[in-house]
């Protein structure tokens, strides 16, 4: 009876761990994939230049439906992702065609443009709070000028759903209660923290 119950013990500590260590196993391993790819690049401008956060950064995976979590927080430090939500991509960047999307940098495009961004200083628009977001690559150098931001809307859905979800301009999208989550730890950084957009 005593090894039954210490196996039985042995069993519940390992799924426990198995839960608290793997939690972001959850995502499928292509993610994952595309997620350590992007953070090579994503790190070596950080390296760079002393100005971008060292801790943590942003990543939005274009390749998940919109009405799925892929906006993700990754800890650069614990090297895991610590929060995911719902964001929203511009409705230029819809072909039609499910599951695939295009891209654009030209303004008025009203399309989604890949790339790594560097978060700026916020202000209050029509949208609310809402933050300024600067293009380091040629895929998005025009963010500024198009008035690419990172805002809030009411109609992104804060939990996961099936089938549609609005559309913005352009601009990486989320709904108000994750909004004001991200917000915090944009707030609290004394450096500028990377957004990366990928497909």
């Amino acid at each position: 009876m005593k090894k039954i119950v210490i196996v039985l013990l042995f069993i519940l500590i390992a799924f426990v761990g198995y839960k608290l260590i793997w939690k972001e196993k959850n995502i499928e391993p292509n993610v994952i994939s595309r997620i350590d790819s992007h953070l090579e690049k994503v790190k070596k401008i950080i390296k760079s230049d002393s100005k971008y956060n060292k801790d943590i950064a942003f990543l939005i995976d274009m390749k998940i439906p919109s009405e799925k979590n892929r906006f993700f927080v990754y800890d650069l430090k614990a090297d895991k992702i610590i929060d995911k939500g719902i964001v929203a991509h511009g409705s230029g960047s819809e072909t039609g065609i499910k599951g695939k999307l295009k891209f654009s940098n030209v303004e008025n495009s009203l399309s989604t443009s890949l790339g790594t961004y560097y978060i700026g200083n916020y202000y209050y628009g029509k949208f609310g709070k809402a933050y300024k977001l600067y293009g380091l690559d040629k895929t998005n150098s025009n963010a500024f000028n198009r008035d690419i931001v990172f805002h809030y809307y009411y109609d992104v859905p804060y939990k996961e759903k099936d089938g549609y979800i609005c559309n913005s301009y352009g601009c990486p999208m989320v709904n108000k209660k994750y909004f004001e989550r991200i917000a915090k730890r944009i707030d609290a950084s004394q450096s500028n923290i990377l957004l990366s957009i990928y497909y």
